[in-house]
């Protein structure tokens, strides 16, 4: 085996998304739509549903705290320090930088994780356990859940980052990424990384598993709806869900479940910018498009302005 130079790394260099001038210009005004596009989105969405009591029910309370959390991930995590590399000849980043940038973008991800459970645990209630479900989806309960949330993935991501962090680099210091990420960090320590990685694979697996079983109850549950238009109504609640989760997840488990020797970094470079900056921008449409209370409330509130004058 051969030892590698033991010389401390102090910070990162970040090699970007490319280095062709021409296609720096071109991402960085698409990626800048994206973000204003995302921002727009999400903070429409939270106003949306502060605004109009009708949306004023568990599921639209944590697409409430998930519009904050895309809002939040584009607009401290990743997206202000991507955006400003374009124009940097040096992408450095102090070791700090790295670990902060890390911790902030882990919990915006894995809150959105445990709230698309909750929601899946919404779904899973209103149609399997509709009986019980005002009394089991009170506001008490979903404000536990929400807070919940945060807090399992605010200790989550400590463990995370503070393992990688105990890890030593010892060189080269040369991230292939945009931003710090567990996986291309991983491959820079000259430590062991098997205990980080099974501990970010048990971190990833657990809501999903979550969200897969209540939704397997869903899909035995609907068909035995008696009325056609009860299971009707009852997938058309879920579409927009299942969408959400299902481009959520399918970019999870190809960067944190897959063998990291089954893709390129250039790959993992695609699939980050999906989950860090599309797929916040996705969500407020998604949610926006296909859920007729959505459509109709902005109308609603216009009306309400009109008729006020």
């Amino acid at each position: 085996m051969v030892r590698r130079n033991k010389t401390t790394v102090d910070e990162f260099i970040l090699l970007g998304i490319t280095d062709i001038w021409e296609l720096q210009v071109f991402l960085f005004v698409l990626f800048l739509l994206i973000c204003v596009t995302s921002l727009v989105g999400n903070l429409g969405m939270i106003a949306l549903i502060r605004l109009d009591s009708q949306l004023h029910t568990p599921m639209y309370f944590f697409l409430c705290h998930l519009s904050l959390v895309d809002y939040l991930s584009n607009s401290s995590a990743v997206a202000p320090k991507m955006l400003v590399s374009f124009s940097e000849e040096r992408k450095a980043i102090s070791l700090p930088g790295c670990a902060t940038q890390m911790y902030f973008c882990g919990v915006c991800i894995i809150t959105g994780c445990y709230l698309l459970a909750a929601m899946a645990y919404d779904q899973y209630m209103a149609i399997c356990k509709p009986l019980l479900y005002v009394a089991t989806m009170s506001q008490k309960a979903c404000v536990q859940l929400a807070v919940g949330s945060y807090i399992i993935a605010t200790v989550n991501e400590v463990v995370l980052v503070s393992s990688v962090f105990s890890l030593h680099f010892c060189g080269p210091n040369v991230i292939n990424h945009f931003f710090c990420d567990i996986p291309p960090l991983l491959k820079l320590s000259c430590s062991s990384t098997t205990v980080n990685e099974h501990v970010l694979f048990t971190i990833a697996h657990s809501t999903l598993v979550f969200v897969v079983v209540s939704y397997g109850y869903i899909l035995t549950t609907v068909p035995r709806t008696h009325s056609s238009e009860g299971g009707h109504k009852a997938f058309s609640t879920c579409a927009s869900h299942l969408t959400s989760v299902s481009i959520f997840y399918g970019t999870m488990i190809f960067m944190y479940l897959c063998p990291s020797s089954s893709y390129s970094l250039d790959q993992d470079k695609v699939v980050s910018i999906v989950y860090t900056l599309v797929i916040p921008m996705l969500n407020p449409l998604i949610y926006s498009l296909r859920n007729m209370e959505v459509k109709d409330a902005p109308k609603k509130l216009l009306e309400k302005v009109l008729v006020s004058f």
